[in-house]
């Protein structure tokens, strides 16, 4: 028994429950503007609850994916920019889901910080609300961690957890064939990949995070930090108007790497680079750190975020769509018979 004269709290320990339960009523108006058919309970309790009849489904088959942000988190951190890094969180997570057919259901997020800075991590979590919101994925629940000892005060790691849902049957990818064509969907930017080698060409360019972007969008930072762009909506679009046999979200590994894995074994791709401009950033990265061609298309995106296989008698029509959507559509190339991506041309 002790008379509390050099008795120890959690908060000594340097852990303020106080502090995450100031967090939680914080971020849930942002978690309620979220809510979708199918949300049962949220945030609070021990678990979120979902109903999958009341969102619409017969027979449905769970489809489960997580990810990460890398080290685009160090950026955030550094600049104090932290209003968008949620949503790449989210996209990260719904962009692999709406691959294999599955629409994006409800989230989860975990957060682990140094010292929990209640503004700072509201700011966070208020992005990932707002990119499940944008992919009509609810946010149910997730975890705060504060871990002193383990991060240093003002850092921070994220992981999210996405649950999607399709009807027994609807998987992807189906029916690919040779001679299918290859559309690719313009990227907002170097997305979520390939970060370790961004910052290294930064700190190789002599350029302070605030210094203006050589490749324009306001200073290097807050241009390197344009969030992932979120292909849910317009990849639900085309499934739905028929004819799309895969889908590839172009991440680490690039276009080399990540369309070969939606390929049945004895296809491979024959890929045209001069049918996509190469995005400003990308010529700045490619040029300031003297990558070869080959890096870049196993690095880095390139441009392009969302590659879909399609019929060819669906491929004007898809396109069509998914313009009508709000995206910038590539006609890449077509499927033929051997393995591998064949590329011609070069990027530019």
């Amino acid at each position: 028994m002790t008379n509390g004269k050099n008795g120890l709290s959690y908060a000594e320990a340097g852990v303020d429950i106080d502090a995450g339960n100031a967090l939680v009523e914080a971020i849930k108006p942002a978690a309620r503007a979220t809510t979708r058919p199918g949300v049962m309970a949220g945030l609070g309790g021990f678990g979120a609850l979902f109903d999958l009849k009341a969102a619409g489904y017969d027979d449905p088959i769970l489809v489960a994916a997580t990810d990460g942000v890398g080290t685009k988190l160090r950026i955030a951190i550094d600049t104090g920019h932290l209003d968008t890094i949620g949503i790449d969180l989210v996209a990260m997570c719904v962009n692999d889901l709406v691959c294999q057919g599955a629409e994006p259901l409800f989230f989860l997020d975990y957060f682990a910080t140094g010292k929990l800075d209640v503004t700072a991590a509201t700011r966070i979590i208020t992005g990932i609300a707002d990119g499940c919101r944008a992919a009509n994925c609810a946010l149910i629940g997730g975890e705060t961690a504060e871990m002193p000892g383990m991060y240093d005060a003002q850092d921070f790691d994220l992981a999210g957890f996405a649950m999607g849902a399709m009807e027994r049957g609807a998987a992807l990818p189906a029916d690919v064939a040779a001679g299918d064509v290859v559309l690719g969907l313009a990227s907002s930017g170097v997305h979520s990949n390939g970060y370790s080698l961004v910052r290294r060409i930064v700190a190789q360019s002599g350029l302070d995070w605030d210094a203006p972007a050589p490749f324009g969008g306001g200073s290097l930072g807050a241009a390197l930090l344009t969030p992932t762009r979120l292909y849910v909506r317009p990849v639900l679009e085309a499934l739905r108007a028929g004819g799309l046999h895969a889908a590839a979200h172009i991440t680490g590994g690039g276009l080399t790497e990540n369309l070969p894995r939606v390929l049945p074994e004895g296809l491979g791709a024959e890929i045209d680079l001069g049918a996509w401009s190469l995005p400003p950033v990308f010529d700045w990265l490619m040029r300031t750190g003297g990558l070869d061609q080959s890096e870049m298309l196993k690095t880095f995106n390139s441009g392009i975020g969302m590659v879909l296989v399609v019929a060819p008698d669906r491929a004007e029509a898809i396109s069509a769509t998914l313009s009508d959507a709000g995206e910038q559509v590539a006609r890449l190339g077509h499927l033929r018979a051997g393995a591998g991506i064949r590329y011609s041309g070069t990027l530019a």
